[in-house]
């Protein structure tokens, strides 16, 4: 009887070492089996790619620039062929009529307030032409002394701005009066109840102006 006890013990205890030797070989197999199926699912997934970046499209239409043949660069003039303190174009002639203009001045000025005689030249007394060729003659500029209509028949009619540029010679009452223009409100003359003046023409002169004309300066 002991010995079959012994048996039966011994054998429970096989049987329950081969139960726990088994359940401890089916686990260690899921964990095989798990482990390569997880590899098996990290290698079989598809290896996500980048998405390009998104950019705007475009708006501006290309253009086609198509190359031209190079020109040749020019060199940029640095450097003045005119002198620096070189006269203006016509210098001294521009020089010429300013000291002219000076020198007619100061002959009308000198004769301010002489009285008038007519047919008189000076230096005593003058009429309108003999005015007119005195202060000339002593400005520098030669011409022969004669009466206004003979002054508007020789010399060249000017129009425009012209009329009133220093030096000018303007003609009233019918050619029978002559005067030396100074600006565009004011003349000199020898005025039969005023002696040698200046005159405003606004008024009594300007409605009896005929014309204009130009001592040329290359007289002599």
């Amino acid at each position: 009887m002991k010995c079959k006890k012994n048996y039966s013990l011994v054998l429970s205890l096989v049987l329950l070492s081969a139960f726990f030797i088994g359940n401890a070989v089916a686990q260690d197999r899921q964990r095989v089996v798990g482990n390569q199926n997880e590899r098996n699912n990290e290698t079989s997934q598809p290896t996500p790619t980048r998405n390009p970046v998104s950019r705007p499209p475009l708006t501006t239409p290309i253009r086609v620039v198509t190359s031209e043949p190079s020109q040749p660069q020019l060199v940029k003039k640095t450097v003045s062929s005119t002198p620096v303190n070189a006269p203006p174009a016509n210098y001294a002639g521009n020089q010429f009529l300013a000291a002219f203009n000076q020198r007619l001045m100061r002959a009308m000025q000198s004769r301010i307030g002489i009285p008038y005689h007519y047919g008189s030249d000076g230096p005593n007394s003058y009429d309108c032409s003999g005015l007119v060729w005195s202060v000339f003659q002593d400005a520098g500029l030669q011409f022969t002394r004669t009466s206004a209509a003979s002054y508007y028949q020789t010399f060249e009619p000017v129009y425009g701005d012209e009329r009133y540029k220093f030096g000018t010679l303007v003609f009233f009452n019918r050619l029978g009066h002559v005067g030396i223009v100074i600006d565009e409100n004011t003349f000199f003359q020898a005025s039969s109840s005023k002696g040698v003046t200046f005159s405003k023409f606004e008024g009594y002169w300007e409605k009896r102006v005929v014309g204009f004309r130009r001592i040329p300066l290359n007289l002599n």
